[in-house]
This record gives C-alpha cells, structure tokens and sequence, in this order.
C-alpha cells in the first residue's frame, strides 16, 4: 500500500500576536492531522512587512519545515540577511538573481523522504518581474531530479493568474497554493493530473480587520483617497490554512482541505526569557 504524506500549509502569518497564537497552536496541529511537513508563509510578520531571525527561529521551533515569504519581504531589511544565509526561508524565485536569497529548497522528511519547495511571484498587477510560468518550469525541473514530492506557493493578485499557474503545473508538482490576497478560497480541488490546487491559503491573523489592517485606517485610505499611516488591527486571530495528502511514491495529490482555527481577541506575548542561573 502506498503511504501519504501530509503537508501542512500556514497563509500568511500577519503580525506578531499573530506569530505567537500560531507557534503556540502548531503542535497540536500537527499531531490533529498526521502533520509530516511544515510550510508557512512569513512574509508579513514583522508589523505586515518581513520577517527576523528571531520570528523565523519561533517557527522553526513550533515545527516548521520551511518559510514563504512573498514582496514585503524586501520592505524589512532585517529579512536580508535572514534570506542569504537560511535555506529553509525562501523568496520568490522570479526576482532578478541579484538580491539574496533562493527561490526553492529541499527538506528531508522522516527516513528517505525529501519534500521540495517552490515560490514564486504573479506579474499582473504587481512588480514587473522576470516570468513566473518560465521560472517554475525551471524550478520544477531541478527539483524532480531530487524528488517528486514539489510544493508551489504561488505569490500573485490575480485569480485568473494563480489558476492558469494551477493548470500549467499539473502533473509536474503535488500542490499549487495560492498566497497575498489573505482572503482564503473555497475552491480547493485536485486538478486531472493529480496536482491539488487552492487559490489563496487565507490569512493568520487578526480578522477584524481589512486583511490585516486596522478598518478605520483602511476606510480613510479608500474614502478620501490619501496616505494614511498603515496600523496593525487587533482581534478575532485566526489561523488558516490547507493540509493537503500526497502520495509519497508517485507525488501526486489524493487529498486536499482547508481549514480555519479560532484562536479569539487576546493577544498572547513571549514567554519571558530565564535568566541563567549561577
């Protein structure tokens, strides 16, 4: 019989409260759905715009595999040094060559399984950027000659662009997963070709909010169509994602679904840190 591994995928993980609500739940998570693997999208921890060291290592430890980002990466300069020297927090592959950090990696699961890893980022109403669809064959290509277990997230706006992304990578990859909007989809699915297809993951983080964002600043920005200084929101903290069921011998997808975990209105903070005693 052939045995499944289960990926889970975290949408984009949206400020710190949010960060904290996840590491603390991701265990059990894990443990709830058979977990092998790990991927969550961290582009938006750091107050909507990258990530730290400090943040990446609270994922890495809850029992993450691997880190997303996306465009806001590059808005904290903190995230740099963080994307040149960890293979395990990846960008999107499509930015020119000369910024740091790699757009794929491998991981080693359990004894003789390696899971890969793929992003990259929509061109249509965001950075003119080299081609996702010509960057991900390439990718994908390198990737298969080490495994046939191929997660894609897919950094992009537009809807019509994440599915022709689903539909161009079927039959090459395990799963095609949609992030940046934060707005999670109801259109999971696997496509012919046993690729599993999700248009966007969803948001973790504050719900009473305008994707993240504090609504009366949001209002202003619409309304009277001026800058208005961006403010974290508060409250509702919700966790979404995708677990998706692949089969370890072939890769394809057999399963896929979402799902949402209500974490309420309190913010949690860090545990203090011990002092070493004499």
């Amino acid at each position: 019989m052939n045995s499944t591994l289960n990926i889970l995928f975290i949408g984009d993980v949206v400020g710190e409260p949010a960060l904290h609500h996840l590491c603390q739940r991701l265990p059990a998570l894990i443990t709830e759905h058979d977990i092998e693997c790990v991927i969550v999208n961290g582009e938006n921890v750091w107050d909507n715009k990258g990530i730290n060291d400090q943040e990446a290592q609270m994922l890495f430890d809850a029992g993450t595999h691997v880190i997303t980002t996306g465009n806001h990466i590059w808005e904290n300069w903190k995230s740099r040094p963080l994307l040149a020297t960890n293979p395990r927090v990846i960008r999107p592959l499509n930015y020119p060559r000369e910024n740091p950090g790699r757009g794929f990696t491998t991981v080693k699961i359990g004894e003789g399984l390696t899971v890969g890893v793929l992003q990259v980022q929509g061109r249509v109403y965001m950075q003119p950027i080299d081609c996702p669809f010509k960057a991900a064959d390439y990718a994908v290509q390198k990737l298969r000659e080490q495994t046939n277990i191929i997660f894609v997230d897919f950094h992009a706006d537009a809807t019509a662009e994440k599915i022709s992304m689903g539909w161009f990578l079927d039959g090459k990859v395990s799963a095609v997963v949609g992030t940046h909007t934060h707005v999670q989809t109801n259109d999971a699915r696997i496509l012919p070709q046993g690729t599993a297809y999700l248009t966007d993951s969803g948001m973790t983080g504050p719900h009473n909010s305008v994707l993240g964002m504090n609504t009366d600043i949001a209002l202003k920005r619409l309304l009277l169509q001026t800058a208005h200084k961006y403010e974290m929101a508060k409250g509702d903290y919700r966790i979404n994602g995708v677990v998706i069921g692949v089969n370890a011998d072939s890769g394809n997808a057999e399963s896929i679904r979402t799902i949402t975990v209500l974490c309420g209105d309190d913010e949690i903070q860090p545990a203090p840190q011990q002092e070493p005693q004499a």
